[in-house]
């Protein structure tokens, strides 16, 4: 019988470790992800191509909140703080972003709902959710969000008392594209920015 050397032993067990580790820390977003689509767990709500086919009744209050985070220097807020819909009913809210600095900046935004258990029945038509958004010194725009509110909540064991939803959204610095073009205020050329 060969043994095998302790040294050789514990490099191949540290290694197996670090590369075990790694796999879990690479296949952690999409498995959190996927397990929050799937439960409506953290508020992650659902998406649709079109309204609900069906409008109950019932109205709903739907609050909207705006925050950055530490180092993003845009100013961003809702154009509305609430409104109410009927549960069924497309809703359509603005939020506004502005860049008050010289250089552009992009960012991106990530959402979240609460009650967590309104989550699964706060459905995204549209929305500018975790789309790169680059914005020019100096320029504001506003974004659209289009939701409905899922009759299913009224059935549901938990969510069925919910009398507000609230929807944040925190939106995060990222890099620039690789080029990005920047109008000059002085001339209408563009100049390219690395």
């Amino acid at each position: 019988m060969s043994s095998i050397d302790p040294k050789k032993k514990t490099a191949m067990q540290a290694l197996t470790l670090v590369v075990v580790m790694g796999a879990l820390a690479w296949a952690s977003v999409p498995f959190y992800d996927w397990f929050c689509r799937v439960t409506g767990f953290g508020g992650v709500t659902n998406t649709a191509e079109a309204g609900s086919d069906v409008i109950l009744d019932r109205t709903i209050k739907v609050r909207f909140d705006a925050s950055l985070e530490r180092d993003m220097p845009w100013e961003f807020k809702p154009m509305q703080r609430q409104m109410e819909v009927k549960i069924g009913e497309t809703g359509l809210a603005f939020y506004e972003a502005y860049n008050p600095y010289d250089r552009p900046i992009a960012g991106s935004a990530s959402y979240n709902v609460t009650p967590y258990e309104a989550g699964a029945f706060f459905t995204k038509i549209d929305c500018f959710c975790f789309e790169e958004q680059v914005l020019q010194p100096g320029e504001r725009v506003q974004m659209p969000v289009t939701f409905f509110v899922d009759p299913e909540l009224v059935d549901d064991r938990d969510a069925k008392y919910t009398k507000v939803i609230t929807l944040s959204y925190t939106f995060y610095e990222i890099d620039l594209p690789e080029e990005t073009a920047l109008v000059s205020p002085d001339t209408d050329e563009l100049t390219k920015l690395n």
